[in-house]
């Protein structure tokens, strides 16, 4: 076993353990600390609660070294089927061991959190980074798909203020969802028809057919499964977005009319 094989398991291991301790330990203490309703929340709502505040955690951590991999890597940038890159390696084994931590705690608490889309989404997710850190092949393509997870924090805040039953109209909540529609969109969506499009422009070249037939497919089977499931998300996302900015905006209309002003 050569010393990236060995880094690149240590670090599953050691993200599988730390998001692991951040649900059952850190979360609650650091939740308690920095919001007075946590502990009034019942335990259904904590365990949920605990779920998010480690997924917005490692949303950050693998949303922003992704973003340095994608403008600075010169490795992946140069070659995005080949590029060869320990910084991908360990961005991928960090979520990798997220994802084990997840789905464990989304089996244990099925009948609080269970999500059989989750499930999907996660098991796809991990059928992609296998073939990505056995082979070292399409680091740059899986490190881009990484970036979708810079959603993540505005789709956690937005359940949070729910939770404590923060007004869907004030301020707060409204830029958060906006911020969550377009965030989600740019991210998710929008990449959408150029990484098709670079799919498609590879295809038949001598550098795709040297991936050979298994990860030819599961390269486009992952990120089909993973692009239908974000074009629902983002369509729920955007009807929720749009209904409560008109809401707000009838009530902002409501509270100007009984103050007597037009505007």
């Amino acid at each position: 076993m050569d010393t990236n094989t060995k880094l690149v398991i240590s670090t599953i291991f050691a993200s599988f353990f730390t998001f692991q301790l951040l649900f059952h330990f850190l979360s609650d203490w650091f939740s308690a600390k920095v919001s007075s309703g946590f502990n009034s929340l019942s335990f259904r709502k904590k365990i949920e609660w605990n779920s998010r505040v480690g997924s917005t955690y490692h949303s950050l951590v693998v949303g922003v070294f992704g973003l340095y991999i994608f403008f600075f890597d010169e490795a992946t940038i140069s070659d995005p089927l080949w590029g060869n890159s320990w910084l991908v390696k360990l961005n991928i084994a960090i979520s990798s061991g997220y994802i084990i931590s997840d789905l464990l705690i989304l089996i244990l608490y099925w009948k609080v959190i269970g999500d059989k889309y989750f499930i999907i989404h996660h098991c796809t997710t991990l059928c992609a980074y296998f073939f990505l850190l056995k082979d070292g092949v399409l680091e740059y393509i899986g490190n881009v798909r990484l970036l979708a997870e810079l959603s993540s924090p505005f789709v956690n805040q937005r359940w949070f203020f729910e939770a404590l039953n923060y007004s869907k109209f004030c301020k707060a909540n409204v830029i958060n969802g906006i911020l969550m529609t377009v965030v989600f969109f740019i991210v998710r969506i929008a990449a959408i028809p150029s990484f098709y499009g670079y799919m498609y422009s590879v295809f038949g070249t001598e550098a795709y057919m040297r991936l050979g037939f298994s990860i030819q497919f599961f390269w486009l089977f992952t990120c089909v499964i993973l692009d239908v499931m974000n074009v629902m998300w983002m369509i729920k996302i955007s009807k929720g977005c749009i209904k409560v900015i008109s809401l707000f905006r009838q009530e902002k209309t409501k509270n100007s009319l009984q103050n007597g002003k037009l505007d």
